[in-house]
């Protein structure tokens, strides 16, 4: 198997495809952003590299600068295939920019065609007849409909790449996966031929995944959700029965919450009966940034230590429509980012060493805040969530980033047991 270049469109993304891609037998790194430094192949311990970006909402021909910027980079480390990885809930609007991004890949590289393989049956994103399934419900029915920065009006993948795209969709589907690799294979390069370049493709299980890996295995680029790492076992270099090994954690341990999704919404509940909780309601941040950091840090500072803190933004719906209505939806998110990433680099003189990071946008902001620019990818916590561990000015971290709606409702208080 080549060398693996993989770009992703946000931090949580990206430490979840690196995730999927240990547990295949890669030995991975994953950057945050793409990298100053050269690190070059003379790494023999490398197999994959990761570079997670914070790309997933911006307007698309940011989107794709950004991702263009990362191929270069990883095809100057001799990177031979490449993974365009997005949320398996493929967050995004009808002008992009999941399409565009692929698109520009594809000129990049010269290819001509390549899959759209979004789900990730373990947490129950499932893709049958072109349309996505989140547990037993359609996209469009299952919250994220309502998602504030990239709500998903229409399950049908076919009909909404294609509102982003320039070129033809098309897909594998379930019957067409029922033939097998050879013919699944034949079915991906016919499509190209017609020149239905982006193809869909029908995902129920994770033996779909690793048909799909194998079938597709002879295109220099895929792309999709992390699920599609896990199809690629059968073609990793080595076992890596060590890759997932971290260090003892100790310190002091918080989480820190931005995320507004049902299943963080789910975690802060069950979490905020059991640790030190403090709210943070976006619109006094707005009256007083300053003040509501600090009344937070005066809360948090003397009950630091091993039993975790919980910080989170106030997840009620009333609440988030209210900020919202003031603020507008961008401006409340970026301020609880902000607030959140001000925590983080005062937490962490305080000497938090353990975290838990709750939302894509909020783990982008803070691994930024905290000048983090590689991790080790250690022990998964949940389906796409492992602990992993880097390097900050104040020593070394553990740290989890988990996308808004991953991991089980008890993961706010079960999770550090892993690492120490």
């Amino acid at each position: 198997m080549p060398f693996i270049g993989c770009i992703a469109d946000d931090f949580t993304g990206g430490t979840d495809l690196a995730n999927n891609l240990v547990k295949s037998g890669f030995r991975t790194r994953q950057t945050i952003g793409v990298p100053v430094e050269q690190p070059g192949r003379d790494d023999d311990t490398i197999d994959a590299v990761v570079v997670a970006l914070k790309s997933r909402s911006l307007p698309a021909s940011e989107a794709v600068e950004a991702a263009l910027s990362a191929l270069a980079w990883l095809r100057q480390q001799g990177c031979e295939k490449f993974y365009f990885k997005y949320c398996s809930t493929f967050d995004s609007t009808p002008d992009g920019n999941i399409g565009p991004v692929a698109e520009a890949l594809m000129e990049a590289l010269g290819v001509t065609g390549t899959l759209f393989c979004p789900a990730f049956p373990a947490t129950g994103r499932t893709v049958y007849q072109g349309h996505l399934f989140v547990g037993d419900r359609l996209l469009n029915d299952s919250g994220m409909e309502s998602h504030p920065l990239t709500p998903m009006a229409d399950a049908d993948l076919v009909r909404w790449l294609g509102r982003q795209s320039r070129r033809d969709v098309g897909l594998i589907a379930y019957s067409d996966l029922s033939l097998g690799e050879a013919a699944v294979r034949a079915r991906i390069d016919a499509l190209i031929d017609e020149g239905k370049a982006l193809i869909v493709t029908d995902t129920l299980d994770d033996a779909h995944l690793d048909l799909l890996a194998r079938a597709s295995a002879h295109l220099p680029l895929v792309t999709g959700g992390s699920g599609l790492a896990l199809g690629l076992k059968n073609l990793s270099p080595t076992t890596a029965t060590d890759a997932g090994r971290l260090p003892t954690a100790a310190g002091s341990a918080v989480v820190l919450a931005g995320s507004a999704s049902r299943r963080t919404r789910e975690q802060i509940e069950h979490a905020a009966t059991r640790l030190p909780t403090f709210t943070i309601d976006p619109r006094r941040l707005q009256e007083s940034f300053d003040a509501t950091v600090d009344d937070a840090i005066r809360w948090a500072e003397p009950q630091l230590g091993p039993t975790p803190l919980l910080i989170h933004s106030d997840t009620r719906p009333e609440a988030i429509e209210a900020a919202q209505s003031q603020l507008g939806v961008e401006a409340a998110g970026a301020l609880i980012e902000r607030a959140m990433a001000t925590l983080a680099e005062r937490l962490l003189v305080l000497g938090v060493r353990q975290w838990i990071v709750a939302g894509g946008e909020t783990s982008g902001a803070i691994v930024q805040a905290l000048g983090i620019t590689s991790l080790k990818i250690g022990p998964e916590i949940a389906p796409g969530v492992p602990w992993t561990h880097a390097a900050t000015a104040q020593g070394d971290i553990h740290l989890a980033l988990k996308s808004g709606n991953f991991g089980a409702r008890e993961m706010f208080t079960n999770a550090w047991e892993i690492v120490r």
